[in-house]
């Protein structure tokens, strides 16, 4: 009976025998220096590509920029652009007229108009599109007047804004509110339309109003479409506001860079394209910054 027990290819062990070890005994073991040699190997590499990649590019950049600076005598070097910046932001805020202010008041003011202009476009184009994407027939209606007239360039509706508001300054402020709505509205409509239908079901099961349809599904689940045109609308709002207050004139980073031009003054120019850039990128990341803290992603069990 006992023998019936053992398997066919058992074979009796010898006495005082050791044990054969398991596969995980016999895989070698690695070292703890090895390890941390990884470790700081990947900590190095992070750091280069955080860090010492944009040096490199930056490096570059100087470089081209002197390599043209070589044959062309008019442009300026980096080490006079340089000096010209330190010169400038030493006292950013002065004011002697009107027409001859610091930078840091120019960029404040185009700020401003852009920050008004953008505001009024978020407060109509936001709920705007929700009402495109909850309403089949506000959908069907507001269509055709969207792909008509999104494709228009910003700067085209400047004369209609000095037309109706007979001011620069308020005509400025409309081509960033023209600009700045298409992408609310359409990021928007197309938030709410991709609420998952389980959702609405749960909402109709429950006899929700409409009110705690819109507050509790729409827009939690529309609110990183939403953010994303934001993002997009504040860039093209920036882009615009340089080149409206070229054509405006008056107190404005955009008139400042055309009113450097006129006196020759390329160092300036190029101290500007840098701040503008810089302001721009600034205002891109710290929506980044607001979408990631408002988006969440389902964790899976």
């Amino acid at each position: 009976m006992n023998a019936l027990l053992k398997p066919d290819s058992a074979e009796p062990e010898a006495a005082g025998a050791a044990p054969a070890a398991s596969p995980s005994s016999r895989r070698p073991r690695r070292p703890l220096a090895a390890n941390g040699t990884a470790r700081a190997r990947r900590q190095v590499s992070a750091t280069a590509l955080k860090i010492v990649a944009p040096l490199v590019g930056a490096a570059l950049l100087v470089l081209i920029w002197q390599l043209i600076t070589v044959n062309n005598s008019s442009f300026p070097t980096p080490a006079v652009t340089f000096a010209e910046a330190v010169k400038l932001f030493s006292d950013p805020f002065y004011r002697n007229s009107p027409n001859d202010q610091g930078i840091g008041w120019n960029l404040l003011a185009s700020l401003q108009r852009v920050g008004v202009g953008f505001g009024l476009a978020a407060l109509v184009g936001i709920p705007l599109g929700f009402l495109v994407g909850r309403v089949q027939f506000f959908g069907a209606m507001f269509s055709p007047i969207i792909s008509l007239l999104k494709p228009v360039s910003p700067l085209a509706w400047l004369p209609i804004g000095l037309l109706v508001f007979k001011s620069a300054n308020p005509a400025a402020i409309w081509s960033i509110f023209i600009c700045s709505i298409w992408p609310m509205i359409i990021n928007t409509a197309v938030g709410v339309q991709r609420v998952p239908q389980d959702y609405m079901n749960v909402a109709r099961v429950l006899n929700l109003s409409e009110w705690k349809v819109l507050t509790k599904i729409l827009l939690p689940s529309a609110l990183p479409y939403i953010l994303t045109g934001v993002r997009l609308s504040i860039g093209t709002a920036w882009l615009v506001i340089v080149a409206a207050e070229m054509l405006t004139g008056g107190v404005g980073i955009g008139f400042w860079v055309w009113d450097e031009w006129n006196n020759l003054n390329v160092p300036h120019i190029i101290i500007a394209i840098a701040a503008i850039g810089v302001v721009g990128l600034l205002l891109e990341q710290a929506l980044m910054a607001l979408a990631r803290a408002f988006t969440y992603e389902q964790v899976s069990n």
